[in-house]
Parts: C-alpha cells; sequence; structure tokens
C-alpha cells in the first residue's frame, strides 16, 4: 500500500512530468481529476487520472500481479466509466514496480465474445533509466528501471536526490526513493543512503504513517466485528464450518454490520452459508 501511495503522490504532484514521459511528448496545462467516478464509483488508492487537452491518462500502479479484480476486467470498466464521463481519447498506463514474470505482468488484453479492450503495460524493470534520472519528479522510479548495476543507479539516484535545493522537495524525494527502493534493495544499504530521521520530516512519510495508522485501526475493528458474530454464530447453531469462518474474515465492516441484523432472520447454518453465497464469496 505504501508503495502504491508513494506513485500516486508523485504522479498527482508532478503531473506535467509524468504525462510527458508516459505520453513521449512535452505537456502542459494537465490537471488532475477526481478518482472516484460518478455512477457505482470505482475507488483506487493507485489510480490517477490527468486530463490534458482532449485527453485523459490514466495510470494504475501495481506493486503485485495479482488483484481482484484482475487488472484487464479493472481496465475495461475504468475505460468505460471514463467515456461515459468525458466523452474523450484515453490513454490508460499499467506500470508493474516489481519484478516478476507472473503471466499478468504481460497481458495487456481482455477479450470475451464481442468484447476486446486493450491498455499499454509498463515493467519497470524494463525501461531505460535515462529519462527517469533526466527528472528529479521522476527520480524515484528511476532505483527500479534496468540496470546491469543496480547499487551504483541507487547511489545515482541519491545523489541527485541531494543536489535539489529546494528543501521540502528534497525531503519528500528522498522520502519516495527509500520507500520504492524496498522493492529491490536491501534495508541496510536503503540505510545507509537514506537517514530515517530526515524521512520523517517529509509530507509523503507523515501521509504513509497516518495511513498505517489508520488501516490498523481499521483492521483492529474488522477483527472485533468478526470475533463478536463468531460468538453469536456458535451459541446459535454451535460450531461453525471451517471454510464459512475464512469466508467472515473476508468481509469488509460494512458487511460484518450487515451481516449481524440478517443473523436475527437465520434458523440453521444453511442460512449463513446462503447469505454469504449472495455477497459473492
Amino acid at each position: 500500500m505504501a508503495t502504491d501511495n508513494v506513485c500516486k503522490y508523485l504522479a498527482e504532484q508532478y503531473p506535467a512530468e509524468f504525462a510527458s514521459w508516459l505520453l513521449s511528448a512535452e505537456v502542459t496545462n494537465i490537471q488532475v481529476l477526481k478518482t472516484e467516478l460518478s455512477v457505482e464509483p470505482i475507488r483506487a488508492d493507485s489510480l490517477t487520472l490527468l486530463q490534458s487537452a482532449n485527453q485523459i491518462l490514466q495510470i494504475e500502479f501495481q506493486t503485485l500481479s495479482v488483484s481482484n479484480p484482475p487488472v484487464p476486467f479493472r481496465m475495461l470498466k475504468y475505460w468505460v466509466r471514463l467515456y461515459e464521463e468525458y466523452r474523450c481519447p484515453i490513454e490508460q498506463v499499467v506500470i508493474f514496480l516489481k519484478r516478476t514474470n507472473a503471466p499478468a505482468v504481460f497481458t495487456n488484453t481482455v477479450e470475451d465474445t464481442n468484447t476486446r479492450h486493450q491498455y499499454r503495460v509498463l515493467r519497470i524493470w524494463e525501461q531505460d533509466p535515462a529519462p527517469l534520472l533526466a527528472s528529479p519528479a521522476l527520480l524515484p522510479l528511476a532505483i527500479l528501471a534496468a540496470s546491469d548495476s543496480p547499487n551504483t543507479l541507487l547511489e545515482e539516484v541519491a545523489a541527485r536526490v541531494a543536489m535539489i535545493e529546494e528543501p521540502q522537495q528534497r525531503l519528500n524525494l528522498s522520502a519516495c526513493v527509500s520507500v520504492l527502493a524496498g522493492l529491490r534493495f536491501k534495508e541496510e544499504l536503503i540505510r545507509q543512503l537514506f537517514r530515517k530521521d530526515i524521512m520523517r520530516e517529509s509530507v509523503i512519510y507523515q501521509e504513509i504513517l497516518q495511513e498505517g495508522l489508520q488501516q490498523g485501526r481499521q483492521e483492529g475493528r474488522q477483527e472485533g466485528e468478526v470475533a463478536l458474530l463468531m460468538r453469536m454464530l456458535t451459541r446459535r447453531f454451535g460450531s461453525v464450518d471451517t471454510q464459512l469462518q475464512e469466508q467472515l474474515q473476508r468481509l469488509s465492516i460494512p458487511q460484518l454490520e450487515e451481516l449481524g441484523e440478517a443473523l436475527l432472520d437465520f434458523s440453521q447454518p444453511e442460512d449463513l452459508a446462503a447469505w454469504l453465497n449472495e455477497q459473492g464469496l
């Protein structure tokens, strides 16, 4: 999650730099659009929408190759919603951050019956680092680019970040590099080049920290809701099947609250299984 948030932060702070890199053309007068689309809102922490002239650039950052729903299906849904709302050309780019040979990172099409949708896939570990090194905004991604000597590349990025004159920008980009470096380098090397006490002063570090705390609170609340429902179900029906317990663990907090109300109408364990099936679990 932290890596996705860092990339989203970079793309929204430096939209012109990202658009120029991905569209291979100088882009000006660019606007960052909201990431919630009207009509059955789609939210994605790693989704950034940039609009320039009469075109939308959608950037989707992926750390893992596996997601639910799968990336191809999600890109199709995004395109339909975006075109419905903006009615203009849409360039979709999925950027995979962590090196893998999984089939998903080599897939750029979703196809079924009469429907076929295609988007761009960029595997950052195959990219030439030169264009990324040329822009301070793209330095955090440069450390993940192709290199015969990754450690030397990280050292070069650290040196370029240290040369940034504006103090807050230097702090923020240092924090971004430090976070993304965790996808490729050992913690010891990262600590040698980027001091943690300095990282804590950056805006993005604080945002990641706050999000982590919030996520922890949410997970704690979710665990509490599951534990309460388990006690209620056990008192009502005796032991609960292991598979049903696993399904309960995957429910969101709103779903757990809804189940708490629905439970009052259950008369047998099969009612729980049927309810979970209606949720698509």
